[in-house]
């Protein structure tokens, strides 16, 4: 069976700020989705991450489904309506456009999509990060499909060590999507390059060179270049399909212990490290830190199982206490230097007017 999987994410409200959606919040999403979502959708799972609700669709209608992106867009807005109602924090803060247009890209969501024929045995992982940007996946992506020092697999499965196709997006291109092919291990230093600059170049998706079948999709979307101005983090989701021919789930994870350090935090404005969370963990210090849950699921005839919440165990507790002391030593430094993102990223308006105003008053000396 030719089945897609779907995850779309949005921030629509939060309690106390930008911590959590409300259990009312999250119930009407999910029962539009369930009841929206009748005769086409074969599987739904509901989660939030931080105050973004995630969507995990189960369907047959392939990627940028006019009828999928249309159920998790009203089910977005009715959303929106509880989180105003209750008076939540920035109702419908990620609804970018007043008018669906056909599929929710360019509209505020992130979407994350994969087809394929279902292999007998079918895993696969849900990321989903608060308080980053896209590129907070390009580190452990890289680690996971291209090195042997985190994904033994290159190593040891024929079918693994064959390498992987890694399609990059330029997201400062805003015009039309501008994407590069890199293949590993030929092109592992080129690709390196690229991944380094995580606010420009961006992994859209990996497939695999033993069989060409895509094992990652990963959400491109920076609201910012869709509203014009600073409206919160860009938050993005990963589907990542692991085994056999792909990296192992284990292997998929590992890199995470790195809790290496993204843009985000607070008012998107300031360097942190990924911490891996449990799934439904709210945000809290400093409007973080940059946070990423991972659900993993298998699905079969398109029925997805119960999932494994894959960063609740005590190895990653100690994983967070890391990243917990790497947030306390870069806040230290409260604006100065790393702490802070360079003028250039800094995506809140009030600096940036601010600038302007000191810039008029700089002068020449004689």
């Amino acid at each position: 069976m030719k089945l897609t999987l779907t995850v779309i994410k949005a921030d629509v409200g939060s309690i106390g700020g930008h911590l959590a959606p409300s259990v009312k919040l999250l119930e009407r999403v999910r029962r539009a989705i369930e009841e929206g979502g009748k005769g086409f959708i074969r599987d739904r799972y509901i989660a939030h991450t931080g105050d973004d609700i995630a969507i995990v669709l189960t369907h047959e209608l392939g990627v940028e489904s006019e009828r999928v992106h249309r159920l998790c867009w009203e089910a977005f807005q009715e959303g929106t309506k509880v989180a105003q109602a209750q008076g939540l924090y920035a109702a419908g803060q990620d609804l970018l456009k007043d008018a669906f247009s056909g599929n929710l890209r360019g509209l505020g969501p992130a979407v994350a999509e994969i087809a394929f024929d279902e292999r007998p045995n079918e895993p696969f992982l849900v990321f989903a990060a608060d308080k980053t940007e896209p590129g907070a996946y390009n580190l452990p992506l890289y680690l996971a499909f291209a090195d042997p020092m985190y994904s033994s697999g290159l190593m040891l499965s024929p079918a693994v060590g064959k390498g992987f196709t890694f399609t990059v997006m330029d997201v400062e291109h805003t015009h039309a999507s501008r994407v590069i092919d890199l293949v590993t291990p030929e092109e592992m230093y080129d690709l390196a390059a690229l991944l380094r600059d995580n606010a420009r170049f961006v992994v859209e998706k990996i497939s695999s060179r033993a069989d060409g079948e895509q094992a990652v999709a990963c959400s491109t979307t920076r609201l910012s270049h869709i509203a014009g101005k600073y409206v919160g983090k860009d938050d993005p989701v990963m589907l990542v399909r692991t085994q056999k021919n792909f990296p192992a789930t284990g292997e998929v994870l590992a890199p995470f212990k790195v809790c290496h350090l993204v843009a985000g935090f607070m008012r998107g404005s300031h360097t942190g490290p990924l911490m891996p969370v449990k799934v439904g963990t709210s945000v809290s210090f400093f409007d973080g830190p940059p946070m990423v849950s991972c659900l993993a699921f298998s699905v079969h005839d398109g029925i997805l199982t119960e999932p494994v919440d894959a960063f609740d165990h005590p190895y990653w507790d100690a994983i967070r206490e890391k990243a917990a002391r790497k947030a306390d030593d870069l806040r230290e430094q409260g604006f100065s230097g790393a702490a802070m993102l360079p003028y250039s990223e800094l995506e809140y308006g009030g600096i940036k007017e601010r600038m302007d105003v000191l810039e008029g008053r700089f002068h020449i000396r004689h």
